[in-house]
């Protein structure tokens, strides 16, 4: 008799809230491995031993464990969505401006702008983000108000707002970015002033979201471009794609390989400790720990998307 392979996408094969357990204890087990970001004090001074976990399922489902609802500055993971917002309004003529090539080097670097005048490798690493700053500031009269209502739009959450005093430290803790700000529009891929896309940059790494808003907030790249949450169609089911494909090769800074191995999903970290993962068709997950790898992500909350994968089959691969 032939034997019906495991289908892993059946969710009514897994008991979700037992796996998020099993997670939240070996990750406790763990607690004090990696290290706090150092240039941005209130993410220096949160608490090293928190993990919280979030699964959002297209039907709705919610499962959640640990600090899951603890408001955290989402910080780069905002590329996600600020992303999905130019690729919208702008179509492909945002890739004349970003690339879509994983960089290979910090997410602060300068060495590839000079080799390559001014064109970002990709949308996540710093240099592309702001050029998508200021492709939306071009047009949004007021584009944080339009990312804000993005956000509350995806998430059902009207309260999403930001951390005035987050906003002022990565606004002064970033002499880098100044830097490549400047590069860029030397180049010519800057078209808006260098201090007013340089604010934007900073506004939304310092929105504050937990692990289930964020979780919910990139539910759309599961589902082909619509958002189950409001019903609105945020991209088209070949944009969703697109993003997901960037997200799965360059959404952990120079540790991408080393994610997509371990881990097997499109995922975007940042450094206040959340990294959010896709499951195309399925669902979306967020796992957050405040402590850092070397590259810059969470370090656990890689541990803990590893963890997920292997127990439950759900990969791209």
């Amino acid at each position: 008799m032939r034997t019906i392979p495991h289908n892993p996408y059946d969710l009514r094969r897994h008991d979700l809230p037992a796996i998020l357990a099993t997670i939240d204890a070996e990750v406790r087990e763990r607690f004090g491995e990696g290290t706090l970001p150092e240039d941005i004090p209130s993410l220096v001074g949160q608490p090293r031993e928190r993990f919280g976990m979030a699964v959002v399922t297209l039907d709705g489902d919610v499962h959640a464990v640990g600090d899951a609802r603890v408001p955290l500055a989402i910080q780069s993971v905002s590329k996600v969505h600020t992303l999905t917002m130019a690729l919208h309004e702008a179509g492909d003529a945002l890739w004349r401006r970003v690339g879509r090539e994983p960089s290979g080097d910090p997410f602060n670097s300068l060495v590839q702008l000079e080799y390559e005048h001014g064109i970002p490798r990709n949308p996540f690493i710093n240099a592309g983000a702001l050029v998508v700053d200021d492709v939306l500031m071009s047009l949004h009269a007021d584009p944080e108000n339009a990312l804000l209502a993005f956000l509350r739009a995806r998430t059902g959450n009207p309260r999403i707002g930001v951390d005035p005093p987050v906003t002022a430290e990565e606004r002064r803790s970033g002499p880098r970015n100044i830097a490549v700000a400047n590069f860029l529009r030397s180049f010519d891929n800057l078209a808006c002033d260098v201090d007013a896309v340089l604010d934007f940059y900073s506004f939304h790494c310092a929105l504050r979201m937990d692990c289930v808003d964020l979780a919910r907030s990139v539910l759309y790249l599961a589902n082909a471009g619509e958002c189950p949450v409001s019903g609105e169609r945020v991209t088209s089911a070949e944009g969703a794609t697109r993003i997901n494909a960037v997200m799965l090769t360059c959404g952990t800074y120079d540790a991408a390989g080393d994610f997509a191995f371990h881990v097997g999903l499109p995922a975007k970290s940042g450094v206040g400790g959340a990294i959010v993962a896709v499951v195309p068709k399925v669902m979306a997950l967020c796992a957050w720990s405040p402590a850092l790898d070397a590259k810059g992500n969470s370090m656990l909350g890689g541990y803990a998307l590893h963890r997920f994968t292997r127990m439950t089959g759900l990969s791209v691969f």
